[in-house]
Parts: structure tokens; sequence; C-alpha cells
């Protein structure tokens, strides 16, 4: 299979390329990339062609592209993508508003090319773990879930509102609705959220907390936020506690860990030993492709996913609840 990256400007599209190098029935055959001098050296490193120009890009023979560019050029890739017939892994979150992420899913059926959204969270062990829990009836009924997604702050364009579309709320708020609309099967209706900046001077929020009631009853609380640091020994955490009827399970994503002390600069150091997420979400992915199925994360799901983040800054400017259609 041909796969081509579109944009080395989201820090994820590294370690796609990482995991595309592993699989042996996977070549990288280019990438496109508007930065001509981070375009050329991820060329450089991966052993594949840099293409300057998008059309003479997606002209090339390839099945399949992963979009990696800053959020407010996902559309605009999208659509290209798919006009040209390439089955599309975008980066999350999908868009930056409903009315673009509903005309890339609209693009994308029209031309028969799937869309699937990077969530890699899903292919963490241990989340897949508790989803096996929940589907055996172990927790009984979800009665509600305690999550949190706290890292550090990426700085460039992601403090860019008119790049990224929001900061820390809108970045790692959707990976953990994803987690609670997979697990529960059911959407959010109501959003209420405090977001603002408390960790940086910073012109985007770089914090929020967000209050969440599923359509079903279900009720969540959601913690996002850049509150971590150059120099914590880990880059952050994933976690979600379920409540059931019949018991409580907390997981996190990124607990399987080692401390190792050390004499060198970062005394202590998390050294992980869990699977890899990623490399979960690029397999699925390419598996996808070769068996045309619908993919595990449709274009639907992020939609869903980016639609609570958005809310969250509404509902935090109107000082109220909003409410989401669904």
């Amino acid at each position: 299979m041909k796969i081509g990256i579109m944009s080395f400007a989201h820090m994820h599209a590294y370690s796609y390329a990482d995991c595309l190098r592993q699989l042996s029935n996977v070549e990288l055959v280019g990438i496109f990339d508007d930065d001509a001098t981070r375009g050329e050296e991820a060329a450089t490193t991966y052993g594949t062609t840099y293409y300057r120009d998008q059309a003479e890009f997606l002209r090339a023979e390839m099945d399949a592209v992963i979009i990696c560019s800053e959020n407010n050029r996902h559309k605009e890739m999208v659509l290209a993508a798919a006009k040209a017939k390439k089955h599309i892994l975008c980066e999350k979150p999908i868009a930056t508003n409903v009315r673009d992420a509903e005309e890339m899913i609209k693009v994308c059926e029209e031309n028969g090319v799937i869309l699937q959204i990077a969530f890699p969270v899903r292919f963490s062990r241990p989340i897949q773990r508790l989803k096996e829990f929940i589907a055996n009836g172990e927790l009984g009924e979800i009665v509600a879930f305690r999550t949190t997604n706290r890292g550090q702050n990426p700085g460039g364009w992601f403090i860019d509102p008119d790049q990224s579309g929001g900061g820390a709320v809108l970045d790692h708020t959707v990976h953990m609705v994803d987690i609670m609309r997979w697990y529960l099967g059911k959407e959010v209706s109501e959003v209420y959220a405090i977001v603002d900046s408390y960790f940086h001077n910073i012109d985007i929020d770089d914090a929020g907390i967000l209050t969440l009631e599923f359509e079903n009853g279900v009720i969540a609380s959601h913690d996002a936020s850049w509150s971590r640091f150059s120099t914590s020994p880990t880059w952050g955490d994933v976690t979600i506690e379920v409540v059931g009827t019949k018991q409580t399970v907390k997981v996190d994503a990124n607990q399987e860990h080692l401390r190792l002390y050390s004499d060198k600069e970062n005394a202590i150091t998390h050294e992980f030993f869990g699977n890899n997420m990623d490399f979960g979400l690029i397999q699925d992915f390419v598996q996808c492709v070769e068996q045309g199925r619908e993919p595990s994360i449709t274009g639907y799901d992020g939609l869903k996913a980016m639609e609570v983040a958005l809310a969250a800054y509404e509902s935090s400017k109107r000082e109220a609840p909003v409410s989401l259609k669904n």
C-alpha cells in the first residue's frame, strides 16, 4: 500500500511516519508540506520524496494520505485528497467548526473514500480492556464518568486561535469525549464549562473544567489542560473513571511505566512499557483501506467530539449550560 503524509505541522506526523515504517506492506511514497525546510528534512529522514506543490503530490500514485496540518487547514486538505480519490486519516480535531466538518464528511462520502479521525486513545490496551469490562456487564449500568487529559503546552500554531480554533479544551477534550461515546453508545446532550488561561501567559485557553450530561442521563466531568511543564517526567495523563452500579474502575492510558532515577539532568524519568497507541491507529487505518470497510473512528465520531469542545467555549462565554442537538 502506498501512503503519503500531508504536512508535518503536527508533531504526531513523526510518530505516524515511524509507525508506517514498521509495516512491511506499506510504503511512505511522499510528503507534502508548505514549509519547505520542514518537508525536505522529513523526506530525508524517512527516505521518501518531498513535494512542494499539493496538486502534484495528490497526482502521485498512492492509496491514502495522513493529514497532520494545522487544524484550520484540515478541511482544505481533506477536500483536495477526497477529490483525488485518496483514503484519508485526519488528525484531530476533525475541523474548527461544525459546518466544515459536515462538508468534509459529505465530500468523502460522495467520492467513495474513507475518512478516519486520529483518536489513538481507542487503541490503548488498558482503555480497550475497560471497554471489554463494560461490554461484559462487569460494571453494571454506567452512572457517571470522570476523565482528565492534562499535558504540556505545545506552543507554536497551537496557541494561535486562527490556526488552532481553540486551545487546551479543544485539543484535550475530543479524545476523552470520543472514549465516553464509545463506551456508552450515547451522545452528549448538555455541556457546562469554565474555560480560561491559568498556567501560561497566552491569548488562548490552557485549561477548562467541563460537566457533561448524556442523552440517557449519565453525567461526566472532564479536566482538560496544558498544565504540565517541561520538567515533568511524563508528557501528561489520559484518565477515565467509570462509575457503575456494580463497581467503579479507573484507567490511565499513560500509566504503564517504570519510574527511573538517575544522575542525568532529569533525575526522574518515566519509562513507558505499554503498547503504542499510534501504531494501533495506523495499523487499523491500513486495514480499513485494505478491506474497504468502515473505519473504526468515523468522520461523524470526529464531528460529535468536536461539537462538545466547541460547546464548552460557548458555555464558558455565556456562563450557562449549552444544549446539543442529537
